[in-house]
């Protein structure tokens, strides 16, 4: 999973960048720790509202974005539990 990266350490990298354009947007990123493609995308954003944009983990856009989710991880967690049973029940049909 990609990390998580706060709004302050997205706008303080979109400074970065401003304050460093001689080393081009890839040194960076590189500087920084971050994927060339992750800066892109926040300097796009931060040119385009002069704001960034975050969702942390467990936002949602919507609550209906929620349920969805909620639902997902319910119905993973049946799946796995059916696929222990259909186990159990091999190993003791033997």
């Amino acid at each position: 999973m990609a990390k998580q990266h706060d709004k302050q350490f997205k706008l303080d990298a979109v400074q970065y960048y401003q304050d460093h354009k001689d080393l081009g947007v890839r040194g960076c990123a590189e500087n920084l720790g971050i994927g060339y493609s992750t800066l892109t995308k926040w300097l796009k954003d931060f040119r385009e509202s002069g704001d960034i944009p975050v969702r942390g983990s467990g936002n949602y856009a919507s609550d209906e974005q929620k349920e969805i989710a909620r639902l997902r991880r319910e119905l993973r967690d049946a799946k796995d539990a059916l696929d222990v049973l259909k186990k159990a029940i091999n190993i003791l049909g033997k």
